[in-house]
C-alpha cells in the first residue's frame, strides 16, 4: 500500500486539474495558461485527443474522429454500485482521471454558452452536445428537455439538471434571430425541434409569413409527431378496460394462450413418446369491457403553461382516438376557446391556441360544465398554476361543484418537461382537504391518472 500511495495521490491531483480547468472555464471564458498546459499534459498522457480540450469542437466532431469513444460517453455519469477493494484502488483512480477528462468536456460545452447572438448552427451543436449529456446521465438525446423520460431514481441528477437545460436551450433560443433563420430553408433545415424553440414559433407565429411561416410549421409538425409517438406508447401499454369474458376470444394464433394450453393438456403426456397431445387450444381474451367515457380537458393557455399547451393537446389527441372516450379540449387565457373540434389533430389545435395573457378560470368553467351530461361517467382533467388572484374563490367553487355532483375532478399544476411546477398554495390546500390533490408535473403522471380513470 505504500508503493501504492504516490502513485494514486499522481491520479488524484491529474483529476483535479481537469476540474479545476472546467470550473475556470465556466465562470470565466478566457484561458488560464498554467491550467490549460497542466490539462493538456494529462490528456496525451491518457492517449485521448486534444479536441476535448477545445470549446469550440463539439461532442459529435471528437466522436466522429473517435468512434471508439462513443461507447465511453454513454452512462458516463451514472453512479456505479459497489465498492472497490485496496487492489484495485490505483486502477480505478486512472479511470477516474480518464473519467474527469471525458465530463469536463460534456459539461462545459453545455453550460459555457457564451454570450451575444446565436446562429442556427451554434444552436444545432449546444442541441448535439445537451443529447451526450442527457446520454451520459443514462437517459437518451431529447429526454430530459422533452419530458419524454423515465422516472428518475432516487438521489439522481436528473430532476435537479433537466430545468437547467431547458432554460439554457430557451435562452439560446430567444438570442438567435429566428426570423432570419427560417426565412431560409438551408439555416432552418439545420434546427432540432425543441420544447423551447417550440414556444418562441407559437409566440411568433403571427409575424411569421411565406417561406418563414412554412418552415415553422413543418418544425411545429416534426416536433409534435415526435412526441405523439412517445406518448402514444405509454398510452397503449394498458389498454382501457378490463377483459369482458362474455366475448369469445377470436381463434388466432396471436391470442393462443401457450402456458394454459399446454398445463390443461398435461394428463395426455406420453412419457414413452415424450409427446404431449393436445385436445384443446385455449385462447385469450382480448375484447375489452368499455364504458363510454367522456374526457374534457381545460388547460390554461397564459404565458407560464406553454409546455402543458403543447403537451395536454398532443395528449388528449391520443386519448380521443382510443373506443368509447369522447374528449372535449378547451384552453384559456381571459377568453376560452372550445377546441374539440380539431382535438384529433394537436397540429391545428397550437396553431390555433394565442400563448400569454393573463386569465380567467371562472370563463372556462362556465365553457366546459354544459358539456356534463353524466357525472360519473365524466373525467374533467384542469391544467393551470391556478394563480386567479380576486376570481380564486368563484372557480374553486365552480370546481367544488364539479367534484361534487359526481365528476372525476383531476388538477395538474403543469405538464412540464421536467415535472416541475408551481401551484397556489390557497387552491393546493383546498384540492387535498377535498379529497382531490393536485397531480405531480409530469406527464407520465398525468397518462397514469387518465389510465386509471377511464378504465
Amino acid at each position: 500500500m505504500t508503493e501504492q500511495a504516490p502513485e494514486a495521490a499522481a491520479h488524484d491531483n491529474r483529476r483535479q486539474v481537469l476540474y479545476w480547468r472546467l470550473l475556470a472555464r465556466l465562470f470565466d471564458p478566457e484561458e488560464q495558461a498554467a491550467l490549460e498546459s497542466a490539462s493538456l499534459a494529462v490528456v496525451e498522457d491518457l492517449g485521448l485527443p486534444p479536441a476535448l480540450l477545445d470549446p469550440q469542437a463539439s461532442v459529435d466532431s471528437v466522436v466522429q474522429r473517435h468512434p471508439e469513444l462513443a461507447a465511453e460517453f454513454d452512462g458516463l455519469m451514472v453512479p456505479e454500485t459497489g465498492d472497490s477493494d485496496d487492489d484495485t484502488d490505483v486502477r480505478d483512480r486512472a479511470a477516474e482521471v480518464r473519467r474527469a477528462a471525458l465530463v469536463s468536456k460534456v459539461l462545459l460545452n453545455v453550460f459555457a454558452t457564451g454570450s451575444g447572438a446565436v446562429s442556427a448552427g451554434q444552436l444545432s451543436r449546444w442541441q448535439s452536445d445537451a443529447g451526450w449529456l442527457e446520454r451520459a446521465l443514462g437517459c437518451t438525446p431529447g429526454e430530459l428537455r422533452g419530458g419524454r423520460g423515465t422516472t428518475p431514481a432516487a438521489g439522481s441528477l436528473i430532476p435537479a439538471i433537466g430545468p437547467e437545460l431547458g432554460a439554457i436551450e430557451a435562452d439560446l433560443v430567444q438570442r438567435m434571430h429566428l426570423r432570419e433563420v427560417l426565412a431560409d430553408p438551408r439555416l432552418a433545415a439545420r434546427l432540432t425541434p425543441s420544447m423551447s424553440l417550440i414556444e418562441q414559433l407559437l409566440r411568433d407565429k403571427s409575424n411569421l409569413s411565406g417561406v418563414a411561416l412554412a418552415n415553422a410549421k413543418a418544425l411545429i409538425r416534426r416536433f409534435v409527431d415526435e412526441v405523439a409517438d412517445v406518448l402514444r406508447t405509454q398510452v397503449e401499454k394498458a389498454t382501457v378496460g378490463a377483459p369482458d369474458r362474455s366475448v369469445p376470444p377470436k381463434r388466432v394464433f396471436r391470442n393462443l394462450d401457450l402456458d394454459r394450453t399446454i398445463w390443461k393438456n398435461l394428463t395426455n403426456y406420453s412419457p414413452e413418446e415424450e409427446r404431449l397431445y393436445v385436445d384443446r387450444l385455449y385462447y385469450r381474451h382480448t375484447a375489452r369491457k368499455t364504458t363510454p367515457q367522456k374526457l374534457i380537458v381545460v388547460v390554461d393557455q397564459s404565458g407560464s403553461m406553454v409546455d402543458s399547451m403543447v403537451n395536454c393537446t398532443i395528449l388528449a389527441s391520443i386519448f380521443a382516438g382510443l373506443p368509447k372516450v369522447d374528449v372535449h379540449l378547451i384552453a384559456y387565457d381571459t377568453r376560452a376557446i372550445d377546441l374539440t373540434p380539431w382535438v384529433n389533430d394537436p397540429f391545428e389545435v397550437l396553431l390555433r391556441t394565442n400563448l400569454g395573457g393573463g386569465n380567467d378560470g371562472p370563463v372556462a368553467m362556465a365553457m366546459a360544465r354544459p358539456k356534463i351530461t353524466e357525472p360519473r361517467n365524466t373525467v374533467m382533467v384542469w391544467i393551470s398554476d391556478f394563480y386567479e388572484f380576486d376570481r380564486s374563490q368563484p372557480l374553486f367553487e365552480g370546481i367544488e361543484a364539479v367534484h361534487r355532483s359526481g365528476v372525476k375532478f383531476i388538477p395538474v399544476g403543469s405538464v412540464t418537461s421536467s415535472g416541475r411546477q408551481e401551484v397556489n398554495p390557497w387552491f393546493r390546500e383546498r384540492f387535498k382537504a377535498l379529497g382531490t390533490p393536485v397531480v405531480s408535473g409530469h406527464v407520465r403522471r398525468l397518462v397514469h391518472e387518465l389510465k386509471s380513470s377511464l378504465a
